[in-house]
């Protein structure tokens, strides 16, 4: 009997994942046990009885909760305490019964995720050899990085102008966002950032520039050492990499099921799917439609072109990585499954993809970059702000190098929204309007990274001569 692909069981994980998340909506009520919870959280007795006053009362979707939260506690508390009293209120048995999965699916992967960045790393920079090769491939995947990000965004800004999603945009449906500014890092700093004070804490703490810089350095030096002790090292590395693509053999057999439980979560705790989608459509078909011509044209062209290519072929290859990217909205932790499809399904050497594939999944972010741009025009043109065309260009520039600097900050794609909106002037509120659509967004953003961190791998192996299987 012909084994059933994964790409195809995902797909169907995928799908009833959905009908399950709308089958059982989440809704939102405070009991004696959330009174509990919210004791433990430090909230001052006095507030905990003020929620006694919602006792009983059941509400279907977050906004209509937090809405009924702010009547009875002050704002700063509400905001304080605001992702407690969510959690202590939180109710759907049928999801949480099975959103276990997604939860370990996600930590086994994030398990691995440095491990096997380490030992791949110096495993395919002590293949290449020389420092003429290493540099020679830096540069080539840099510049691959730097022009599909900037087609990226010149995707984005172009369909955004002829759209114009944000004439008439409904400034009701803003949300309040709090801690963004503060976790913002410049350009300058995260490129101080690359060198590790720790690298032990830069383990970690999954600091992956810091950690591939180091295995860089690591792997380059083994070069330099008396042939004894490399010989003894390149054995060791290859060896430990080996051992960690047999873990992510093993955890990629429980794809199908991380994914139902991670989709059919995001599903259920979606507030009014249909009316959100309605009111916000313009904005999302814009975002969507500027990822799709990226996804479906820009770069497979280049892989077909530049590369050399079957690019639909490698798009087959690479579904299993593909849809574990929609489905998490995490390039990082879709990373094994990336390097895995690249390697085994196309045929990329080791010595490429784990150069190329680390380096892309944390600061190759054509997706992100292109809905930062596409966001911080909604914004401008929801406040009635005119856009010059240097401030355009000025949102390009921006985006292109926020889409470096976030790499490896929690909630990247507003944090970098905000870096953009500070560079042309427009408010911070703004990020509040597109913060109910986000998660979904996410979704096609994120593939859309890791596959353009794939055709990277395509395309900087075919240009070093290497035969695929694409």
């Amino acid at each position: 009997m012909k084994k059933f692909p994964l790409h195809l069981q995902i797909f169907v994980a995928l799908i009833f994942a959905i009908i399950y998340g709308i089958i059982f909506p989440t809704n939102y009520s405070l009991t004696e046990k959330s009174y509990k919870q919210l004791v433990r959280t430090g909230l001052a007795q006095v507030y905990i009885e003020n929620l006694r006053n919602l006792k009983g009362h059941k509400f279907s979707s977050q906004n209509e909760f937090l809405g009924a939260i702010r009547t009875i506690l002050p704002e700063e508390t509400t905001i304080k305490y605001q992702s407690q009293i969510i959690k202590a209120a939180y109710h759907n048995k049928p999801v949480k019964s099975v959103s276990w999965m997604g939860d370990i699916f996600l930590r086994a992967l994030r398990m691995i995720i440095i491990p096997l960045i380490f030992s791949s790393l110096i495993s395919g920079v002590t293949g290449i050899g020389t420092g003429s090769n290493l540099g020679r491939l830096g540069l080539k995947t840099i510049s691959y990085y730097l022009l599909t990000s900037t087609m990226a965004i010149i995707t984005g800004l172009f369909l955004v102008n002829v759209l114009q999603p944000g004439i008439g945009a409904d400034l009701n449906l803003s949300q309040q966002v709090e801690g963004l500014v503060e976790k913002q890092r410049s350009l300058g700093e995260t490129l101080i950032h690359i060198v590790p004070d720790n690298i032990f804490i830069a383990f970690q703490e999954n600091d992956m520039l810091s950690v591939i810089f180091f295995a860089i350095l690591f792997g380059f030096f083994i070069t330099r050492v008396k042939e004894e002790y490399r010989n003894a090292l390149n054995k060791a590395f290859n060896a430990i990499f080996e051992v960690m693509m047999k873990i992510t053999m093993f955890i990629i057999i429980f794809t199908p099921l991380g994914i139902f439980g991670i989709v059919s979560k995001v599903v259920a705790d979606q507030d009014d799917l249909l009316n959100l989608v309605s009111r916000m459509g313009i904005y999302m078909l814009t975002v969507f439609s500027a990822l799709s011509f990226h996804f479906l044209i820009i770069l497979p062209i280049i892989v077909r072109f530049i590369g050399k290519a079957r690019p639909y072929r490698h798009m087959k290859n690479m579904s299993p990585a593909l849809f574990t990217a929609f489905s998490t909205a995490s390039s990082g932790a879709t990373l094994p499954l990336t390097i895995n499809a690249v390697e085994q399904n196309s045929g990329v050497s080791n010595k490429i993809s784990s150069f190329t594939l680390p380096l892309g999944a944390t600061i190759n972010m054509d997706g992100t970059a292109l809905y930062e741009c596409v966001a911080a025009l909604f914004i401008a043109q929801a406040y009635g702000v005119e856009m010059t065309f240097i401030q355009q260009m000025i949102i390009v520039l921006t985006a292109l190098l926020a889409s470096i600097g976030a790499a490896g900050i929690p909630m990247a794609g507003l944090v970098m929204i905000t870096i953009v909106l500070t560079a042309v002037g427009l408010p911070l509120e703004g990020v509040g309007l597109i913060l109910a659509v986000d998660r979904i967004l996410d979704m096609f953003r994120t593939a859309t990274n890791v596959w353009s961190d794939s055709c990277g791998a395509v395309v900087i192996a075919k240009s070093e001569g290497e035969v695929l299987l694409v």
